[in-house]
């Protein structure tokens, strides 16, 4: 698995260094107004690339959220294209001022990684989930589970990275992948999963727990 840079993910360079170029350019033109307007976009793309250091929780067993944003749906679904059989969906949008590293649930071994081109709608939305670009990481348990968590693109995310290879063996918490401006993960569980989080709630990658695989 490939390791990004702390505390900026390095696929956000190449956007940081040409904004931060642009500024000291109209600075050195003598236009402050323009100047100003590039580094506050400098800046938020600074900030939109952060990578900050995350602690897991102690429990072994606990489920942990893929990525910072809000829980907007959760629903058992009768069948998907990652696992087979019924799964519960939680499913977690990103808007664009949240940390948008994403990171492993639970331990496990990636069983398949499969990306599918599609549509850009807005990614809270049922058709942006339905049809929209995605990439998602199918992963075996230790314990036997299932698990499957999709990254998908929005209506500003054009850029969906995902670090992982099928044989990886994944670490909750640890790095996997980002997804550029703004976007959603869905995670599918075993359907016997127990999910504590609920629709509306703010959650972490890497610390706030979801639930608990049974």
């Amino acid at each position: 698995m490939l390791t990004p840079q702390i505390p900026v993910a390095k696929e956000g360079s190449p956007f940081i260094g040409f904004s931060a170029f642009c500024t000291i350019i109209f600075a050195l033109l003598g236009l402050p107004g323009v100047t100003v307007i590039a580094f506050i976009v400098t800046t938020f793309i600074l900030c939109f690339f952060r990578d900050p250091e995350r602690f897991d929780p102690p429990r072994p067993d606990a489920l942990v959220s893929p990525a910072d944003g809000k829980v907007i749906h959760i629903e058992t679904v009768p069948e998907n294209p990652f696992t087979e059989g019924e799964a519960r969906k939680i499913s977690i949008f990103m808007n664009v001022f949240n940390v948008h590293v994403n990171r492993i649930p639970c331990n496990g071994t990636v069983e398949k990684v499969l990306y599918k081109p599609g549509k850009f709608y807005s990614a809270d939305s049922a058709k942006g989930g339905l049809e929209n670009e995605y990439c998602a990481a199918v992963v075996s348990t230790p314990h036997g589970k299932t698990v499957a968590f999709v990254q998908i693109a929005g209506l500003i995310a054009r850029r969906i990275v995902c670090w992982l290879e099928p044989g990886d063996k994944v670490t909750r918490g640890r790095r996997f992948g980002l997804i550029r401006f703004g976007s959603r993960v869905d995670l599918y569980l075993p359907n016997e999963s127990e999910i504590i989080v609920k629709e509306g709630d703010k959650v972490r990658a890497a610390e706030t727990i979801l639930g608990y695989l049974a």
